[in-house]
């Protein structure tokens, strides 16, 4: 089996992510990843199976988004984390704009992120407790960036959380919702994708050039048993035999 994981972006501790992620692929004697910092490396694409992004601010140009698309269409799976589904803008405030950037990736993807609040604990709830991700889950608290989305586009969730309030460090800072998606998968051409929102991770450094030095590294939901079970289900999701 062949995996091929983008980690990068702004404002997170992307070689931990990495580093974890590869972790959890090393279990599986079987699966062979080629690494890469952007979209370019279509071949690498084209030989995957399942594609694996963790990535903020970085989205495809329109040639690289139509390989993704192929790629999905001849039945590759692609876990999408995080910030996979981000643009951001800063303001002369200092307000971020989640800008509608590249419609047709986001389409893709099936949301696109808009804000979140401050890190704090939230409830996250199984929306279907009949699905190999989720089968045997409870409802749990963890500590994370709680991802507000706008939907692009028919998605199943799988898991998800509630939110009223307000986001201020963003432009679209008001919201009330009932069914925040925190996991949800999305049937393309013959593949899939499962978009998870958690993973935040930051180090002192990571912030820059908005502020030199992050005083408290974060490791959020990677700190939780029940993150990794996730990613470790993830991973058998995206095997051809599961498919």
């Amino acid at each position: 089996m062949k995996a091929h994981l983008i980690a990068a972006g702004r404002f997170h501790d992307i070689d931990f992510a990495r580093l974890e992620l590869l972790k959890l692929l090393a279990e599986h004697a079987e699966i062979r990843t080629s690494v890469a910092s952007d979209y370019a490396d279509t071949d690498s694409l084209t030989a995957a199976d399942l594609l694996i992004t963790y990535t903020c601010d970085l989205v495809p140009n329109p040639e690289q988004t139509k390989a993704l698309q192929q790629f999905l269409a001849r039945g590759g799976r692609w876990l999408a984390l995080h910030g996979t589904n981000s643009i951001l803008r800063f303001g002369a405030d200092g307000v971020v704009d989640c800008a509608d950037e590249a419609p047709e990736f986001m389409a893709l993807l099936g949301t696109r992120f808009g804000a979140h609040p401050p890190i704090a604990p939230f409830k996250v709830h199984v929306t279907r407790a009949d699905h190999p991700l989720t089968e045997g889950l409870k409802d749990f608290r963890i500590e994370d960036e709680l991802y507000l989305t706008r939907r692009t586009a028919d998605i199943d969730v799988l898991l998800h959380t509630r939110f009223t309030g307000q986001c201020p460090e963003f432009r679209d800072a008001d919201w009330d919702e009932a069914e925040v998606p925190v996991l949800y998968e999305r049937k393309v051409g013959a593949g899939a994708i499962l978009y998870l929102t958690l993973g935040h991770c930051r180090g002192h450094y990571d912030l820059q050039p908005v502020a030199p030095f992050w005083p408290h590294p974060q490791r959020c939901s990677w700190n939780y048993p029940v993150f990794t079970q996730l990613l470790r289900r993830a991973i058998l999701w995206g095997q051809p035999q599961t498919a």
